[in-house]
Order: structure tokens, then sequence, then C-alpha cells
């Protein structure tokens, strides 16, 4: 019998916590699609300040963010965008850029650090001599951090290289910043630093720093204003969203600083299970929330069969394939729930009797 759940999903998966549903139930709150609500006032305006951008606009998602973001650059059907072949917004936001929003995505391989090479960034911009045949490009999208690489982290360096060669061609730069407050921690620098260079930047508010719901987008204020009448035309536009984002603010407050732990504890967790025969975890490659366990070539085990174990003991994971399973940390997760994960990693592997509990 399961007796206890250590839910390493997704940190997405967090509870509001006490202060959050406090702030929720006192928020005062308006009429947000005729612009009068104070509180998703306040967090916009709080957002933009801490992006150092012009504006800012609240939206119930990061997949919602994201698309507007693409459809205002790219306002002409069969507009192309660069990005990343491993991308979040090329795999795993139901191709909406093209679906609704008439745009052609066109794909760089990400490098296993979440880059593209810089050279074959350029190479991929169309030639506008060639307008009468191929789609124009308008705009390269960036991921920081890079969720399917395994939550690396983009430097200043690499964003601004990109940004000039987007600035160079007459492109618009957009960051898929889900986790930018993990890459900002991570990188030791400034977050509106890591975002200077782009035109507009999605941040999700309900991954790592463990509000309940939403994202805001920021960039100019012509970007938002834009932005804004997308946001309706999607269905994005919600009234009274004070009480989503009263409990967003005190996320800003209270959790940006706890990212810092979560990362040691990813690090701790995956030396861990590196340890365990049978399976490895690259732990160079964790730099902040998320780390990708492997289960060894010729292992008795499938990733299907240890996800299933696990699960038996309460451990909630993600199956990625065949052979590995992603792990998440978030600012729920204690240091004894890290410890008690390795345990049930060992015994799921070693065929000890089943128990929760510790």
């Amino acid at each position: 019998m399961v007796t206890q759940t250590v839910d390493l999903r997704s940190d997405t998966v967090t509870k509001p916590t006490e202060t959050m549903r406090a702030a929720m139930a006192a928020a005062v709150v308006d009429d947000d699609v005729l612009g009068s609500d104070p509180t998703a006032f306040r967090l916009e305006s709080e957002m933009a300040k801490i992006m150092d951008k012009e504006a800012a606009l609240f939206v119930p998602s990061g997949t919602m963010g994201n698309l507007i973001s693409v459809l205002v650059h790219c306002d002409i059907r069969g507009s192309e965008v660069i990005l990343g072949d491993n991308s979040h917004i090329h795999i795993f936001e139901n191709g909406g850029i093209s679906t609704i929003g008439g745009v052609h995505p066109r794909t760089v391989k990400n490098n296993n650090d979440g880059t593209m090479d810089l050279d074959l960034i350029e190479a991929t911009i169309r030639d506008p001599r060639g307008e009468l045949v191929f789609p124009t490009t308008r705009l390269v999208c960036l991921e920081n951090s890079h969720a399917n690489c395994g939550g690396r982290c983009l430097t200043v360096e690499y964003t601004e290289r990109v940004g000039e060669i987007a600035k160079k061609h007459g492109l618009k730069l957009h960051i898929d910043g889900a986790r930018i407050f993990n890459a900002s921690i991570a990188l030791g620098v400034p977050v509106d630093r890591l975002v200077q260079a782009a035109d507009s930047v999605s941040v999700c508010l309900s991954k790592g720093i463990g509000a309940p719901v939403g994202s805001v987008i920021v960039g100019s204020e012509i970007f938002i204003s834009k932005a804004r009448r997308l946001r309706k035309t999607l269905g994005g536009g919600m009234r009274q969203v004070g009480i989503l984002c009263a409990a967003a603010l005190v996320a800003l407050q209270e959790n940006v600083a706890k990212l810092e732990g979560d990362h040691k504890k990813a690090k701790t967790l995956a030396e861990g299970l590196n340890q365990i025969k049978g399976i490895r975890v690259d732990t160079e490659m964790v730099e902040t929330n998320i780390l990708y366990v492997h289960v060894d070539e010729g292992s008795t085990i499938s990733a299907e069969k240890l996800y299933k174990k696990l699960e038996d003991y309460g451990i909630l994971a993600m199956k990625e394939s065949s052979a590995s399973i992603r792990i998440v940390l978030h600012h729920q997760i204690s240091e004894s729930d890290v410890q008690y994960t390795m345990s049930c990693f060992q015994k799921a592997l070693t065929g000890a009797p089943e128990e929760n509990g510790h």
C-alpha cells in the first residue's frame, strides 16, 4: 500500500502554498478584459520591470504565450520561424503556430546543451530573393532553460550572438523562457540580462516558481498591444484574473530564491542515482532542476517496468522513452524525498520487497 508519494513528474505539479491561497482570497480584482484589474496590472508591471521590458501581459498558459508571441512577430501567413528541432514550441505545443497561425517552422538541430549552431541558424535564413517560392523568415526562437536537453542553460553571450544574427537579417528574436528564472539562478546572471537581446519572452509562472496557473509575455508596448488583441482572439481574455495573479506575485516574492535549492537537490539525486547499477545519469548535464535517468543497454528491466515499480513505491516520474525516465525537482520536494527516491530506485532495480514510507 502506498503511504507516501513523491511527485517528480514536473515542476508544474506543485500545490499553492497557504500564503498564495490567502493572497488569492484577498485579491483586489476587476475586469481584466476591460483593462481594469489592479492585481493583474501589478503583476504585469512587476514582470516588465524584472525583465527590463516596456510592458507585459498575463496569459493562461505557456503554450498560449508562445503562440501569441510567434503570431505577433509573424503577422503575415506563410511567414517562417527558425527554431530548435527539440524545442518545446516545435514538439509539445500541438503545432499551433502552423495550424492556427499559418506560420511555417524551419528547424535547426539542437545540440546537447540546448544551443543551435550559429552558422546553421544563419544558413537557414531564407534568401529574400527567393520570395517567389520560399516562405519569408521573420523570427528566431530560443528556449532557456531547454527542457528536452535536460534543463541546460543558454548563456548571455550565446543569446546575444543569436540576437545579432537576427538583427543583421531584419528578424525578431523570441525566447521561450518557461524556466528562465532557473537559468538565471544556475548561471548567476540577472534575468533581465539573459533576455536583453530578445524582442519578446514568455515566462511560465506555474513551473519552477510554483504558481498554480499562468504565464506572462513581455516585450515592447507595441508588441504587448498586439498580443492583448490576439489573447482575446484565442479565448485567453479572463475577467477577475487578479485572483490568479495574486498567487503569481507571491511566487515571485517567495519562490525564485528557492530555485538554487531545487538545483542542488537535483544534482544530489543525479549523483546518487548514477551510483546504482543498471541505470546511469549524465551528472554533468544536470544544471538546473531536470534530469534524465537512462536504463543501461542489456539491463534486465525496461524503463517501462522501472517506471511502474517506482509508481508502486509512490515515486511518480515521466517515462521519456523506452530507455529513459525524466525527473523534475521543485520547491515542494524535500531532502528526505530525495533520499527516499534513491532508495526506491535501488529497491526497484534489485527486486527488494515493495514497501512505502520511511
